[in-house]
């Protein structure tokens, strides 16, 4: 029997700008503050991760001037949020940043960072997050 042979393998390297890069002018979606307890719409999911997909090909710029209901976004007032904001959130913060998780308008909230967008909640069935 034949000796099996070590393959190299070499690591692959993935370059991230640095903040001084103006390059870096697209939305980079953070979960780790996500308050959401996900259900079994899996649909919903899966629509999600498309819709984080194209969100994340538009520069800043393209956001800003897209409409609320496509892929813009708007300002809600934190005193909207039915439930409570994580201890992250600083009292100065007024407004949550909404996007649209997917085609049939339900949101997901959170806060922008620089580049990048914090989601701190994610509306499975209207209403959960704030009245529409």
């Amino acid at each position: 029997m034949g000796k099996i042979k070590k393959r190299d393998i070499k690591e692959s390297k993935i370059t991230v700008p640095n903040q001084n890069n103006t390059e870096l002018n697209y939305p980079i979606f953070c979960f780790k503050y996500l308050q959401t307890e996900p259900n079994k719409d899996y649909k919903f999911y899966a629509d999600f991760v498309e819709r984080l997909k194209k969100l994340s090909n538009l520069s800043w710029s393209q956001i800003n001037v897209a409409q609320k209901h496509g892929f813009g976004t708007e300002k809600i007032p934190v005193a909207q949020i039915k439930p409570d904001l994580p201890k992250f959130v600083s009292p100065d913060v007024t407004d949550l940043i909404v996007f649209r998780a997917n085609g049939d308008n339900r949101p997901f909230l959170g806060l922008r960072k620089q580049n990048v967008f914090h989601i701190i909640f994610l509306e499975e069935k209207f209403g959960d997050i704030y009245n529409h």
